[in-house]
């Protein structure tokens, strides 16, 4: 896998991961002051840097699992039985 293809699945991961990591302990705020620029259900601490290091971290791992299932022979399009046939 080249560099490019690896920082373009890198960053597939990472987005799907973010998504995936938002939610978890979000409290909304039940009252909202739209007045201050908040509204009811929005997060009253959504600790984006904190949710951001730990995308990177799963990010990173699925990453390199994604890698290494690639770079080995264990799934392979080339092998008869996952190629098109002629």
């Amino acid at each position: 896998m080249g560099w490019f293809l690896s920082l373009v699945v890198y960053a597939i991961i990472w987005w799907t991961a973010l998504f995936a990591v938002l939610p978890i302990g979000i409290q909304p705020d039940a009252q909202g002051d739209p007045e201050a620029g908040g509204w009811r259900g929005a997060p009253t601490q959504p600790r984006i840097l904190q949710k951001v290091l730990i995308t990177t971290i799963v990010a990173t791992i699925l990453w390199l699992g994604v890698y290494l299932l690639i770079e080995s022979n264990w799934i392979s399009f080339r092998d008869p039985w996952l190629s098109i046939p002629d």
